[in-house]
């Protein structure tokens, strides 16, 4: 399989040298990183070329890196049934950037970006429908994001009386946080203590 990749990778540095950044084999995987400006051009080359057949779109991920100038990695996940191969297509951009669609391409993308731009804020150029599709219509902010609060002071829920997703603040239900401090957890020392007690009873 290692081999098969290495000549995979020679293949698709030779046919698209000058828009290759950089490729590596690890880990029995192909990834293969490039300019944002190439996306759609080289995600075309991996689809129709009769040699490489990554015909099916797996998925779309994205990465936060919030320390570097280039916050965002997405990363494209394609399958070759026909050759049994899989490469992953790297690019890395810029909070704000905008990213060319793949929905003409393969429109199974749609869903995948539409998960990215809501779970990162990632706007593609293009798309037919860019809509959250995850979290509500109202929601704030981008939960996949490193600086994204673990915590919040708002709780969301679907109100049946008004038919609408409402936002009221967090209700912490008190009612299952009365511990019993003698718990295991904390340790087999009150099992001694009973143990005592019962041979007290019993000289009794």
């Amino acid at each position: 399989m290692s081999q098969n990749l290495k000549n995979l990778e020679k293949f698709i540095n030779s046919e698209l040298s000058s828009k290759i950044n950089k490729s590596i084999v690890e880990n029995n995987e192909l990834l293969i990183e490039i300019d944002v400006n190439n996306l759609v051009e080289i995600v075309q080359f991996f689809k129709s070329n009769e040699k490489l057949k990554f015909r099916q779109l797996i998925d779309i991920a994205g990465v936060d890196f919030p320390d570097e100038e280039k916050r965002f990695n997405l990363v494209y996940l394609f399958l070759s049934h026909e050759n049994n191969n899989r490469i992953k297509l790297l690019i890395k951009i810029e909070p704000g950037q905008f990213i060319n669609s793949i929905t003409k391409v393969f429109p199974s993308a749609n869903w995948m970006e539409r998960e990215v731009f809501d779970m990162y804020g990632i706007k593609f150029k293009n798309h037919p429908d860019l809509r959250r599709i995850l979290t509500d219509y109202g929601f704030k902010g981008h939960p996949l994001r490193k600086d994204f609060p673990l915590t919040g002071f708002n709780e969301v829920r679907y109100s049946e009386k008004e038919k609408k997703v409402v936002y009221e603040p967090v209700k912490l239900e008190q009612n299952y946080r009365n511990f019993d401090f003698e718990s295991p957890w904390e340790g087999t020392n009150y099992l001694e203590k009973i143990k005592n007690t019962n041979k007290d009873d019993k000289k009794n």
